[in-house]
């Protein structure tokens, strides 16, 4: 019987690797990413150059986007990117590849025109819909679709797929061949409850989002992202709960502070979220794109 060729996909603004676990327990290859952050680049060397050397090999984890050669890339079937927001100069000016030249958004669709793959996975605030009176969003629309993609987003919760914190997201995918159908996956279940995180009776009931920037806030803070009352103290999330929290399985490890750490989980996606669209991603383009 003949093997089965696995689906490939680059990592671009890999973070801590987010995408990757999702993708990889799926059954992926990781063919090439890019991250700039150096303590980012320590905690996904750390947890993937062993069973993926060849990723940290010539050239294939890349620094800093806006230097590399979209031709220099490997082949590949699936552009994944949790990217930053920025404002478009020329947006809805309708002027093509000008409106978004020297954004880190030009980078990706400069990958998408040259390389061409089955599709994409884009991960952002849910801010960036309205962003700039929703130019921005209608301005990336537009150009992808201009490349020849689909184009399709929804807000998607981390409390959607299993886990206790709400952290909306903008998911945006697409495909090449635009017969393709795609529907985003349906809610599950939450799993996992700050309760069985924190291993006692947790009287907080709404896990907020972690915020970047690692710093503790008292119970009496509005904005509070990481104190709970557990068996009736105060507990301050610790790095190994706030991994639990975000989805990362208990073998990740952070090779940097604890501090850093926090600021990288802030940073991260929500794997299991990340998880079940990319599923539906890999399942459409077996089913559909022969």
């Amino acid at each position: 019987m003949a093997k089965t060729k696995k689906i490939t996909f680059i990592d671009l603004f890999a973070g801590i690797g987010g995408f990757h676990i999702a993708f990889v327990n799926l059954g992926a290859e990781c063919v090439w990413a890019c991250e700039w952050d150096k303590f980012a680049r320590m905690t996904y060397e750390e947890n993937f150059k062993s069973e993926h050397p060849e990723l940290f090999k010539d050239g294939n984890f890349a620094g800093d986007i806006t230097k590399v050669d979209p031709e220099s890339i490997p082949d590949f079937d699936i552009l994944t990117a949790g990217f930053p927001c920025q404002p478009f100069s020329q947006a809805g000016k309708k002027m093509g590849f000008e409106e978004i030249r020297g954004t880190l958004f030009f980078n990706i669709a400069e990958i998408l025109r040259v390389k061409r793959p089955k599709a994409f996975f884009l991960e952002n605030v849910r801010h960036l819909r309205n962003h700039d009176g929703g130019r921005t969003f209608a301005t990336m629309k537009r150009i992808i679709e201009e490349l020849g993609y689909s184009f399709k987003a929804d807000i998607v919760k981390a409390s959607d797929f299993g886990l206790p914190t709400h952290r909306p997201r903008l998911f945006m995918v697409g495909f090449l061949n635009q017969d393709i159908p795609f529907k985003f996956p349906d809610k599950q279940r939450l799993t996992l409850t700050m309760s069985d995180i924190f291993g006692g009776e947790c009287d907080r009931i709404i896990g907020y989002t972690l915020r970047v920037g690692g710093k503790s806030s008292g119970m009496d803070d509005r904005r509070n992202w990481d104190a709970y009352l557990v068996d009736g103290k105060v507990r301050i999330i610790s790095v190994p709960e706030a991994k639990k929290l975000m989805g990362f399985p208990d073998e990740f490890v952070f090779p940097v502070s604890n501090t850093q750490a926090m600021k990288q989980l802030g940073n991260s996606v929500a794997v299991s979220a990340v998880q079940a669209t990319a599923a539906k991603v890999i399942e459409a383009l077996k089913k559909y794109d022969k």
